[in-house]
């Protein structure tokens, strides 16, 4: 088995071993992943946080020995704090990355990093992470600051915090705890919507004040009552409430 790492900002994960393929999500700084297969300049990986799966070019990577990839397994949290922070070359060049990059084995790829990073792992914090990322673009398969979906926004909001939730929503709404109202709910809950086949298909985090925040066009700040998400631009539910799960008591 190989191993490896983001060292770049950003790496695209796609579908398919194509530059033209869908784009599925993001690697960002400091992951490391397993390489599961190959075709000539492309990688096919497994992703350390949450075992998502895609394929990245091979040049966008820097392989790394089984110690190096276990050990940022067991190493204690280190995320990059701000929205956009700089990692220094040893040539003492300066490259930016974004929220949520992970900084434990900053050691191996001889970079250095100056900025604010995050250990939290703290329900409380969830709803302040959230905000972070208001008016975030939405970017189908997007984890950053500069465009972000539904399901990468709640993951990278509960990464920060310590907690690992899967990829996709559907994944997502397999883990925690069903609540039955949503008067049972509390900040930092997360709440799923289907579409007419009953398929979950967005995901959003609960604020006080039957308030959700998700991202659908940008990220931004909605009602919610039992129905689902009320927009009140077009004066109407733009989601179908499915269930609310918590998955941090």
């Amino acid at each position: 088995m190989k191993y490896g790492i983001c060292p770049l900002g950003i790496i695209p994960l796609r579908n398919d071993y194509n530059h033209r393929s869908e784009l599925v999500s993001q690697v960002l700084y400091g992951d490391c992943f397993k390489i599961i297969n190959q075709r000539k300049e492309w990688f096919k990986i497994r992703n350390q946080w949450d075992g998502y799966e895609g394929w990245i070019t091979k040049n966008q990577c820097v392989e790394i020995p089984e110690e190096v990839y276990k050990r940022q397994e067991s190493t204690e949290l280190k995320h990059a704090a701000n929205l956009f922070d700089w990692i220094s070359l040893p040539n003492s060049v300066l490259f930016p990355i974004p929220l949520g990059s992970d900084l434990r084995s900053i050691d191996f790829l001889n970079h250095k990093f100056e900025g604010e990073f995050t250990t939290a792992n703290n329900k409380d914090q969830l709803s302040k992470t959230a905000f972070t990322y208001l008016h975030a673009p939405y970017l189908w398969g997007g984890k950053t600051p500069l465009g972000i979906d539904c399901s990468g926004f709640t993951q990278m909001v509960y990464k920060l915090n310590g907690i690992a939730l899967r990829r996709d929503a559907s994944e997502q709404a397999k883990q925690g705890t069903t609540l039955s109202f949503i008067e049972e709910s509390e900040p930092g809950d997360l709440a799923f919507f289907d579409d007419k086949e009953g398929n979950i298909i967005h995901v959003g985090i609960l604020l006080q004040g039957h308030r959700i925040i998700h991202a659908h066009g940008k990220v931004r700040i909605d009602s919610i009552d039992q129905t689902g998400i009320y927009n009140k631009e077009i004066q109407n539910h733009s989601h179908k409430l499915r269930m609310i799960k918590k998955i941090i008591s």
